[in-house]
């Protein structure tokens, strides 16, 4: 296994550290700033539920804002996050905070290639090779699933430190970004146009052979230590892209085998069609290439002027972890690193065939050719005259107006933009006033002049913004207001009140109700339990016992007034004892009362014509009390009457007069 000589990272200072310490999404803790770019910067954070380290890659506040970019973003975030290969960075979760928009991905401490090569210059094939076939592994993967990475370059690929492994970084992200790497920042354009096929500048249009294409590009720069286009301006480099073939690596370094001049040159070609299909097939030509090769061609040094590249053990380079920044920013953290091992492609391969691009000439034809230099350099510079005359004027680069599109259906839209050969993106945003499907705007505006084949914005409404109250009932109220803010509403005023079937602290109802559809922002009113309602008891004893039920059974208890029994002293139809008669009781709970049905009745005896002595003997024996009044003394002492009469029933206790005669 290679191994590349070992170097240590510098910082510039003043870097802004506003997120240290925060927590991003209620879940990353934010430890440490690791680099800028020109779309976000990369921080360590702490995924606090899974207790491990991630890149957190926080992108700029303009760009969050910006919602076609923000739609685009998520949509390929998630299409970047179901891809799993050992070499690809993994994504682990997007998302958005207080304005921050992020991805989480796996933390790869390590140096890009760009670094690998600011240090080491040149590579030897075998260094080279072995990093090649893992970017292509991942390439393949990434191919394989429908995926097409778009931004293939070597700041996007991460040696790991501890063992060398490569990993391939922002699959999927490029079609996000690729409005603002047009539009913003120079040096994020030079670094991403140096790697752009020809159909990428011409058509706006990518496929895997335009991975293939930039694969080809990092070859030729990891054995020649230059890129094989060079420019002032964007629109230089891109020209070369589309109108020159990519240069032999040994025209620049002459070790290099011709073997590789073929495998570059099939990667390169403009043609996509002459390309490997995809990148498992580049990766079958490059294993057959290096099968070629001898283990002196392999580890042979670099020569030639192009070899004399930096190769300093100590190089100030950006560091870069789980996701790559632009090529012209500094790294902001230094640290020393440990030799990077290159990881070896051990795969056995058949040699193949003889080689399709090996051209030999002899000095004697260059020699032949050579009078004719000025008339071939005079006709390419025609040549280049009017293929740029043709771009501005009447090719893709020509000039053209975006028409006025609003409140029209984006079908229309889009047809109308065509016929103006310009490209819409759409973005759906909610509108008040604007029906759905309509477009509410675009950008640039009716009446901008652009080149043809440039993005236009359009803004389709997806009618008025509302959002239904989501279901809290149940819950705590800090989550209630959790779950209300999730979806874009505001909790409002928070009431209590007792309930029977809620616990205490929870929320019982909301108003509006829950599903309602509300305006962003509305705010919902939550009624929290205060748990169940107590009750005080109040004692019925010696009242009517329907009055005691009335008032017992509106108070929420349960009444049991089935139980009855005679009493002297209550009278008929109140309540003799109630249990419990007093303390706390709650809804549903049980009170039971005993009503007395008077006191008992006792049937009167006949004692008419009985002596007075037997009489009162009777009654008293029957539980009557006796008074006696004598008729003209009573001489007899024979009862002529009796009052209550005989036979009727009376309360025990009851006076019964006897007239003695």
């Amino acid at each position: 296994m290679a191994t590349l000589t070992s170097y240590t990272l510098r910082v510039s200072s003043g870097v802004t550290e506003s997120l240290l310490g925060r927590v991003i999404d209620g879940r990353y803790r934010v430890q440490s700033h690791i680099a800028d770019g020109g779309m976000a910067s990369v921080y360590l954070a702490l995924d606090t539920r899974l207790d491990r380290d991630v890149a957190l890659k926080v992108l700029r506040r303009d760009l969050a804002q910006d919602e076609g970019f923000a739609s685009r973003f998520r949509r390929e975030a998630r299409s970047a996050a179901r891809l799993s290969h050992p070499n690809v960075v993994s994504v682990f979760d997007q998302g958005e905070d207080d304005g921050h928009m992020f991805l989480a991905m796996e933390y790869v401490p390590g140096q890009t290639l760009r670094e690998v090569m600011r240090a080491e210059g040149p590579l030897t094939p075998r260094a080279a090779l072995d990093i090649m076939a893992p970017v292509l592994q991942a390439l393949g993967a990434a191919h394989r699933a429908g995926i097409i990475h778009r931004d293939v370059k070597p700041e996007n690929i991460i040696l790991r430190e501890d063992d060398g492994t490569v990993k391939v970084a922002d699959f999927g992200l490029a079609r996000a970004v690729s409005n603002q790497t047009s539009t913003s920042q120079t040096g994020v354009l030079l670094g991403t146009v140096a790697y752009l096929s020809p159909e990428q500048v011409e058509r706006g249009i990518a496929d895997a052979r335009s991975d293939v294409y930039a694969a080809g590009l990092i070859l030729f720069e990891m054995l020649t230590g230059s890129k094989a286009f060079t420019g002032d301006t964007p629109i230089h480099i891109a020209y070369q892209h589309v109108h020159s073939s990519v240069p032999a690596p040994s025209s620049r370094v002459s070790t290099v085998p011709g073997e590789l001049d073929a495998l570059v040159a099939l990667a390169t070609s403009r043609d996509p069609d002459q390309r490997p299909s995809d990148a498992d097939d580049f990766l079958v030509q490059v294993r057959r290439s290096r099968a070629m090769l001898t283990p002196a061609e392999l580890d042979r040094r670099p020569e030639g002027p192009s070899a004399m590249a930096p190769g300093a053990s100590t190089v100030a380079v950006e560091r870069t972890s789980a996701l790559p920044v632009d090529p012209s920013h500094e790294a902001r953290h230094s640290r020393p690193v440990g030799p990077v091992a290159l990881p070896v492609d051990r795969t056995p391969t058949a040699p193949p065939g003889p080689d399709p691009w090996a051209q030999d000439e002899d000095d004697e034809g260059r020699r032949r050719r050579a009078p004719w230099g000025w008339v071939v350099a005079a006709l390419l510079v025609a040549a280049v005259a009017g293929v740029a005359a043709w771009w501005f004027m009447a090719g893709p680069g020509s000039p053209t107006v975006v028409p006025r599109v609003t409140n029209l259906t984006y079908a229309q839209a889009q047809g109308a933009l065509a016929k103006a050969h310009l490209t819409p993106e759409r973005v759906d945003a909610f509108d008040e006033t604007i029906p759905k499907g309509v477009v509410i705007s675009t950008d640039p505006g009716a009446g901008t002049q652009l080149r043809r084949s440039q993005d236009v914005t359009v803004t389709v409404s997806k009618g008025p913004e509302r959002y239904a109250v989501p279901p809290v009932v149940g819950a705590s109220a800090n989550e209630a207001q959790a779950r209300l803010s999730a979806t874009k509403l505001t909790l409002g005023r928070t009431t209590e009140a007792y309930s029977e079937k809620i616990a205490q602290g929870l929320v019982i109802s909301t108003d509006p109700k829950v599903g309602t559809s509300l305006k962003r922002g509305a705010k919902v009113d939550i009624v929290v339990s205060k748990g169940r309602q107590p009750i005080e008891v109040t004692d019925f004893t010696g009242k009517p016992a329907d009055q005691a039920v009335k008032a017992l059974t509106d108070a929420g208890l349960q009444v049991d007034a089935t139980a009855q029994k005679n009493d002297d002293t209550v009278p008929k139809g109140s309540v003799i004892t109630q249990t419990p008669s007093s303390g706390t009781l709650y809804r549903g709970d049980k009170v039971t009362l005993v009503v007395s049905k008077g006191p008992e009745l006792v049937k009167v005896p006949d004692v008419q014509g009985k002596q007075e002595a037997d009489a009162v003997k009777i009654l008293e024996g029957a539980g009557f009390q006796v008074k006696v009044d004598r008729f003209m003394g009573g001489i007899f002492g024979t009862v002529r009457s009796q009052n209550p009469a005989a036979g009727t029933e009376q309360p025990k206790k009851t006076t019964i007069t006897l007239v003695i005669v």
